[in-house]
């Protein structure tokens, strides 16, 4: 089997029994992408000089006898709006073009504690507004499975580059579903931590009390291993828990039984698709066999979310995006008069369309006269969601939902209807403005042979029992396959 087909795990454990090196290794990620990446676009940046030399760095390291993470020398690929030091992050806009970071975000640094090989930056949709990569100012990125169809987003790039062996792990970012939705068109493995578990130190923000780091993978382990790696408190994020953690992949139990999964009637019903809806329920069954029971729950207040999530996100994208004026560095319009020509001009040649609604939304629901009409309104819903999840969690210890109403759609096909795209992540928003953790796993194609993903939702800080879970399914199904993807 080539190397790029193998799960971290399999291949940490080779590395340090010496089976193969991490330049081998590396060198065969290299050739996939170089092969496989002109059709499917999922980097923006190929690092292969600095991967190489990391890969060697690693491989002298095991030959002196050194002790070595499980990630030493594994490849990953980053998407590009987390801060790497020395390569081009560019959150897929024109705006930061140009913008090499002169620092790393903490979860880089913990990588690079880890000794990870890095291969490059993932495309995704622009400033993460999106959920098909299609918003990107450089380039489209196609599912593996079917190059006629979007990878989902916004970390499209993420999930693309795992599903076609362009990387062993990588990492991702989710505001509303962002490395969820992608995950579940994808065929991959996708984790939203809980917030606060992950430092967003060096993420460039949208939203920053929804933004969440987090790991894309083709196997549970491999997602858990990534996740212990990256959480845990950081000095340089105040939102940053503090609290311990433990070893998510030595902690793993991959069992269901006496377990009470949660199946609440609003993620089922209109919109979601009928092969959508039956292979999650599907899941529900092979759970219950193995001992978990169901338990029939109601989430209510589903319905106002996607409505909260828009209003809470767009208001922060509005603040947060207004450092991008072209005065202190990125892209700066070539003709202005003044200072206020200046920032316009550099505004509206910098940013997308996508980008530019967002902020018009966000700077409305701020404005005298309508703050109190909308914002407040939706922070009032926040807590109301909140709640209805504690509440939830009291009768079941995971809740089972699908990940996206339906499976990848066509490039092109709905670009052009803001509603159908922000129907996307009307599974997945939720967990955001609740600030819990969630898990989108495989779990059948439909009738064109797509991917169909499945949603674990757990409560605060409960990745553990949402890695058992999932790992509980994947070995029942003997494992996640891509071969239709990697072939």
């Amino acid at each position: 089997m080539e190397l790029y087909r193998m799960t971290a795990t399999e291949l940490s454990e080779m590395i340090a029994h010496k089976k193969i090196s991490s330049v081998e290794l590396t060198r065969s990620v290299l050739d996939r992408i170089a092969s496989r990446d002109k059709e499917i676009g999922a980097y923006l940046t190929v690092d292969e000089e600095g991967a190489l030399a990391q890969a060697a760095k690693v491989d002298a390291k095991l030959a002196a006898g050194e002790s070595l993470s499980p990630l030493a020398g594994i490849p990953l690929g980053i998407k590009d709006n987390i801060c790497t030091r020395g390569i081009r992050t560019t959150c897929a806009s024109k705006m930061l073009g140009n913008f090499v970071p002169p620092y790393n975000a903490t979860v880089i640094e913990k990588l690079q504690a880890a000794d990870y090989v890095c291969l490059g930056k993932l495309n995704m949709d622009e400033f993460a507004m999106g959920s098909s990569t299609e918003t990107s100012y450089f380039q489209k990125t196609r599912n593996p499975h079917d190059l006629e169809r979007v990878p989902g987003g916004s970390s499209g790039g993420s999930a693309a580059a795992v599903a076609a062996g362009e990387a062993i792990v990588t990492l991702g970012s989710d505001t509303g579903g962002s490395i969820r939705q992608p995950a579940s068109y994808c065929g991959v493995v996708g984790l939203k931590p809980t917030y606060g578990s992950v430092s967003r130190y060096g993420l460039v923000a949208f939203a920053s009390s929804l933004d969440q780091i987090g790991p894309m993978a083709r196997s549970v382990s491999d997602t858990a291993l990534l996740y212990s790696i990256i959480c845990g408190q950081d000095p340089h994020d105040v939102t940053t828990a503090r609290r311990s953690y433990s070893d998510f992949v030595a902690g793993m139990q991959p069992s269901v039984k006496g377990l009470k999964i949660g199946i609440p009637q609003e993620y089922f019903g209109e919109g979601v698709a009928a092969e959508v809806r039956e292979s999650v329920m599907n899941v529900a069954r092979e759970y219950e066999k193995m001992g978990a029971e169901l338990v029939e729950i109601s989430l209510p207040s589903t319905s106002y979310a996607l409505a909260a999530y828009y209003i809470i996100a767009s208001a922060e994208a509005s603040s947060n995006l207004a450092r991008f004026d072209g005065v202190k560095y990125g892209f700066r319009a070539a003709e202005y008069k003044n200072l206020e020509e200046l920032y316009e001009n550099t505004r509206s040649e910098g940013f997308g369309a996508e980008v530019k609604r967002r902020i018009m939304l966000g700077t409305y629901v701020l404005s005298s006269g309508y703050y109190d009409a909308y914002y407040k309104k939706a922070k009032f819903t926040q807590l109301m969601i909140q709640d209805r999840f504690r509440q939830a969690f009291q009768s079941c210890d995971v809740i089972l939902t699908p990940t996206a109403p339906d499976t990848a759609f066509k490039l092109g096909e709905n670009i052009n209807d803001q509603i159908k795209m922000y129907m996307n992540d009307i599974l997945t928003v939720t967990v955001n403005i609740a600030g819990l953790p969630a898990i989108s796993i495989p779990c059948g194609r439909d009738s064109k042979n797509l991917p169909i993903g499945c949603q674990l939702i757990g409560s605060k800080f409960s990745e553990q029992t949402l890695f058992n879970t999932a790992a509980a399914y994947e070995n029942l199904v003997g494992g996640f396959d891509l071969d239709q993807a990697i072939c």
